[in-house]
């Protein structure tokens, strides 16, 4: 676009192009004025001075150009998997106040006013993150007690009554269909909003063969074995796939402690000299039967790992009561059909202390269940898996109070040391540091993991 008009009597030509501002001198080079052509700009006090846009100006011009905005959008490359579209979207369908500046500076002036700081609304904003951060890890601890009563229950469930693993597992998703009531109460698809539900499928998909895989398992080898293998292997791999596909990091303190927790788990799995000395390694029916149970354990721990990092992707879009839900509807999908290919018998309890018993292990899968989700729209899943490693002394220690049976060497020093990277990673997040430069870090990421941006 091009505008001519005269100013002290000569010629002056400025051209304003839509996305850039250029000032263009003659007296250098490429821009060398035209023969005959005297360029000059509008000093303070010429006339046409006041129609000249300002700095200020400019920066809302730009807003306002869409050329400029779609340019800026395409140069965009989705980098993650999980949730890079969805901030794009956040950010490019934000409503934009007409006053944003004078809201802005009234604000401003507000906290001028009333004699609050910067630092002192960062301290009343990070008394309510920690509160919360409490809270949440609260919730997982109940979450890792409630999953050590959870093998326990399973385990007393086989022995004593004869109920299938996978029984269980159906019975369990059976009984939490009646979390159907949370989403209808609150208004909400059960089957996700709009834009999400093939997502949130995935997700319960993810998890529903998590627990057909552990649940499998322990028909080939211990509860013990094959719980620790599930967990070992859904810690790794949920702080590999959460990098790979949400790009978030651990740090450096928080890998080096859930390092220390699945090498105490790799030694409760150490053999003992009974199982080294048995004739699992002459007899390839034992042998084979033990390496598909592990492979299933495995498996599952790759299924819940997806499970966590999908879940981790929703946040706050899919609340925990709709998350339940779902998980529910696939588990009696894929309960039966688990329960079918693998041959496991059908046998309902029938006494009343077998209902309990059942009743028992529905209420612990669900707290459990809860205490999990809700931390996962707060935390890392590395972390949320790790916490849970918490689940083997639990269960250790009510297993020796049931039946006392003296733990191996290995075992002990295993379960201690996963004690002691849970209650470090959690004294590490909670209490008060004594550095200089941990509290603002803490409040710098309790802010980006906050739903309000």
């Amino acid at each position: 676009m091009e505008s001519t008009h005269l100013l002290s009597g000569s010629k002056k030509r400025v051209k304003i192009h839509p996305h850039t501002v250029t000032a263009k001198y003659a007296t250098q080079a490429p821009y060398s004025p035209q023969p005959g052509v005297h360029t000059h700009f509008p000093q303070p006090g010429d006339e046409g001075y006041d129609d000249a846009p300002s700095f200020e100006d400019f920066g809302s011009f730009l807003e306002e150009t869409s050329d400029r905005k779609n340019l800026t959008e395409t140069k965009k490359w989705p980098l993650t998997l999980f949730g890079s579209k969805d901030k794009d979207k956040d950010t490019t369908n934000r409503p934009q106040a007409a006053g944003g500046l004078e809201m802005s500076e009234g604000g401003v002036r507000g906290a001028k006013g009333s004699g609050k700081g910067v630092g002192e609304q960062l301290a009343s904003f990070g008394e309510a993150s920690v509160s919360a951060s409490r809270l949440t890890w609260v919730g997982l601890l109940g979450a890792a007690l409630a999953h050590g009563c959870l093998i326990v229950l399973t385990r007393l469930a086989s022995e004593r009554f004869s109920l299938g693993p996978l029984f269980l597992l159906m019975v369990r998703s059976i009984v939490q269909l009646g979390s159907l009531a949370v989403p209808l109460h609150r208004g909400e698809n059960p089957f996700g909003p709009d834009g999400y539900r093939i997502r949130l499928l995935c997700y319960g998909l993810a998890y529903s063969l998590s627990l057909c895989c552990a649940y499998s398992s322990l028909s080939f080898v211990s509860s013990g074995d094959g719980t620790t293998t599930w967990r070992l292997a859904t810690t790794a791999l949920s702080a590999i796939l959460a990098f790979l596909l949400l790009e978030e990091r651990l740090g450096l303190a928080d890998g080096i402690t859930i390092a220390a927790g699945l090498c105490g788990l790799g030694l409760v799995l150490l053999p003992t000299a009974d199982e080294s000395n048995s004739d699992s390694l002459t007899d390839p029916v034992v042998f084979w039967r033990g390496a598909f149970g592990w492979s299933l354990s495995a498996l599952a721990g790759l299924w819940m790992a997806l499970a966590l990092v999908g879940y981790r992707s929703l946040k706050e879009r899919v609340g925990v009561g709709t998350a339940l839900f779902t998980v529910s509807w696939t588990g009696c999908l894929l309960a039966p059909a688990s329960l079918i290919l693998l041959q496991e018998g059908w046998s309902w309890p029938v006494s009343a202390p077998a209902w309990g018993l059942v009743l028992g292990l529905v209420a612990c899968s669900v707290a459990a269940f809860l205490g999990m989700m809700h931390a996962l729209t707060r935390l890392h899943p590395a972390l949320v898996s790790a916490s849970q490693s918490l689940e083997i002394p639990v269960a250790l220690l009510l297993h020796l109070a049931v039946l006392p049976l003296a733990p191996t060497a290995p075992e002990v020093v295993g379960n201690v040391m996963v004690i002691l990277s849970v209650g470090w990673l959690v004294a590490m997040k909670l209490l008060p540091s004594r550095g200089a430069g941990r509290r603002p870090r803490e409040e710098y990421e309790e802010i980006l993991d906050s739903p309000i941006k």
